[in-house]
């Protein structure tokens, strides 16, 4: 029963999983690592996550707790081997790559947020719920997220509804 459930769990939420991970890390190898490392966790705990409100939310939220030990991981080694002097050619369109490395420059909780709410379509609810933290932090969070974000990638950009202009 356990492992019929689990595989249920697996098949429905592994390509969610690694696509929060692949927006929180920019990369797609690791996004994949990252998901399989979740899907372990979730495995192991899984009569936490079954007798949680939210199932989904409690893997969500490890996939933001890893991705989060990862980013501060990658960047000490850069700090270390100088190596964000460096820059690596991607093959994606400008545009993808401009508001990746706008994401990557929001604060953690920040990208948190507007990925979760944006690209995941998430309500506060249940982004509080997978980040821990309330409503009203993601609210903020969010709003200070969308509207940095706006700023990093130039004069007019729209944001779920949102708009700005610089």
């Amino acid at each position: 029963m356990r492992d019929d459930a689990f595989h249920a769990y697996f098949e429905r939420h592994h390509a969610s999983l690694s696509r929060l991970a692949y927006l929180m890390t920019g990369e797609s190898e690791v996004a994949d690592d990252l998901a399989a490392d979740a899907l372990t966790e979730v495995w192991r705990h899984w009569e936490r996550v079954t007798a949680a409100d939210d199932p989904v939310a409690y893997g969500h939220g490890i996939v933001m707790n890893l991705a989060r030990n990862w980013v501060r991981r990658r960047s000490r080694e850069r700090l270390l081997s100088f190596g964000s002097l460096r820059r690596g050619r991607d093959t994606d369109v400008p545009a993808v790559l401009d508001v990746r490395g706008a994401l990557r420059r929001l604060p953690h909780r920040r990208r948190a947020c507007v990925v979760l709410r944006y690209a995941f379509d998430l309500p506060e609810r249940e982004v509080a719920a997978v980040l821990g933290i309330s409503v009203g932090a993601v609210k903020s969070s969010t709003s200070r997220g969308a509207k940095q974000l706006a700023e990093l990638l130039g004069d007019h950009v729209r944001i779920d509804g949102w708009e700005a202009a610089r």
